[in-house]
């Protein structure tokens, strides 16, 4: 938009410079050749005088070199010969100066009595008739070298030259302003609607520049302002309906408490403390405000050991039930990352969710972290049967395994979360196979939102091979599984 501006503006200052200056160039030319031709015909009056007195050559001769032109060669003046005596006696015709006009052209001004100009060799001549004494007619001749005739026609016309492109370029830079001006307000416009679309909901719009831009503004801002109280409306809606199933659940956990003793019982208590959990953390994410930043990560991040420490606490209790061997590694310290701590505890249950849901009992599993100075890798492995397909695991963003352990009615979401984690901090997911024998899914989570490079990926990696062998010493150190 800003250079179709200047485009337009440069064509429109040009053919304007055009039209003016073309006109302007020609009429200088004709006033330049004006006044050569005026001043030739005041030097041809200087001589009249003395031809009105005297045809002697002698005395026009005099007279002709006492001229400015006569002296330089450029006056000359044609007298004809006197018309006979009565006794048959005449004058001859003189010819005083330098001729460069034909005769022809001579006898024609002299007959026809006025002032011509015609092209002679190196400029022109000025014809000029003048009567006599004697009632005759001479011609007086003034030679008009073609310098003169064009005299300061070239300089006028490179000032004019030099006004149309200081007139043009002066344009083109008001222009770049003008356009300057305008785009500027519509590329924000434009960064913001961008932003927005990426879901940092606080970005506005300096409501700023030309009218419609400024309207444009005002409108986005508001749109963004109902986009906002729209998500707060359906955050609402999302934590009344859950709200609604804490009646059932109270009634499905005193069943459950009156069960009796027995494993059964304790996992089916197990199971509805677990549902009123997911069911708090839904209430209190869909009404909690979390602002973003400009570059839309969340303000504050979660410590990933104790909230891992945590998740394994509960899962650990099961896995006991199911005579499941856990390990747990590098939670010792603190490992701050910017993920919300529900965000995370979810990713980590849906992790470990998909190991009991599609590993048969007994199966051992272990969660390692590491941290690498720029990002956090945690890594959830199990010895179960492993998934054929990773890569379309991944690509379709499912929780089931495609192995024979697969689970019929999945929702596929599983994965999906923990995907959307790792990527809220430009690090990403991969699967594969563990040292256990069978799947290990890989989250690296970045700590300054950079995207993992490949020599990175190569490093997590490495990290488990290096925690795989670590695990094989401690198997065959052990003298029993851990807990």
């Amino acid at each position: 938009m800003r250079w179709a501006l200047v485009k337009v503006c440069l064509a429109v200052t040009a053919m304007v410079v055009i039209a003016f200056a073309v006109p302007l160039g020609l009429v200088i030319r004709e006033m330049a050749s004006d006044r050569a031709f005026s001043d030739a015909e005041r030097q041809a009056g200087t001589i009249a005088p003395t031809l009105s007195i005297t045809t002697d050559r002698e005395e026009l001769t005099r007279a002709v070199l006492s001229t400015e032109p006569g002296d330089r060669g450029q006056l000359a003046v044609h007298v004809p010969a006197p018309e006979a005596a009565a006794d048959g006696t005449g004058g001859e015709a003189l010819d005083i100066g330098t001729r460069r006009a034909t005769p022809k052209d001579v006898e024609t001004v002299r007959k026809a009595g006025r002032a011509s100009i015609t092209e002679v060799a190196g400029g022109f001549a000025l014809l000029q008739p003048t009567a006599l004494s004697t009632g005759e007619i001479a011609v007086v001749e003034v030679f008009v070298p073609e310098g003169e005739v064009s005299n300061g026609v070239a300089t006028a016309w490179l000032m004019l030259a030099g006004v149309g492109v200081a007139l043009i370029v002066g344009s083109v830079a008001v222009a770049d302003r003008l356009g300057v001006r305008m785009v500027q307000p519509a590329q924000r416009l434009a960064g913001a609607a961008q932003d927005l679309g990426e879901g940092r909901l606080g970005t506005r719009v300096p409501e700023e520049g030309p009218t419609e831009l400024r309207s444009a503004a005002v409108a986005f801002n508001s749109m963004a302002d109902q986009v906002v109280q729209l998500l707060a409306n359906e955050r609402e809606l999302a934590a009344d309906l859950s709200h609604r199933l804490r009646t059932p659940l109270t009634v499905l956990r005193l069943n459950a408490a009156s069960l009796g003793e027995g494993p059964a019982a304790e996992q089916t208590r197990a199971a509805v403390q677990q549902l009123e959990h997911e069911v708090d953390t839904i209430i209190r994410t869909a009404r909690e405000q979390r602002p973003q930043t400009q570059g839309g990560q969340p303000e504050a991040g979660c410590d990933a050991s104790e909230v891992i420490r945590e998740r394994m606490g509960f899962w650990s209790a099961l896995a006991e039930d199911e005579g499941r061997e856990v390990r747990l590694a590098g939670v010792d310290r603190t490992v701050r990352i910017p993920v919300a701590r529900t965000e995370l505890a979810a990713a980590l249950d849906a992790l470990l969710g998909n190991v009991f849901r599609h590993t048969p009992e007994g199966t051992a599993f272990a969660v390692d972290v590491h941290h690498s100075g720029d990002a956090v890798i945690v890594l959830v492995s199990d010895a179960g049967p492993g998934i054929d397909d990773p890569k379309a695991a991944l690509a379709r963003g499912a929780s089931g395994r495609t192995g024979a352990s697969a689970s019929v009615g999945s929702t596929g979401l599983g994965l999906d979360i923990v995907r959307r984690v790792a990527e809220s901090t430009g690090g990403d997911l991969r699967i594969g196979r563990s040292v256990l024998g069978g799947t290990e899914v890989r989250i690296w989570i970045g700590l300054h939102g950079n995207r993992p490079e490949r020599g990175r990926r190569g490093h997590g990696r490495r990290v488990g091979r290096r925690i795989g062998r670590q695990r094989r010493e401690e198997n065959r150190a052990a003298a029993g599984p851990s807990h």
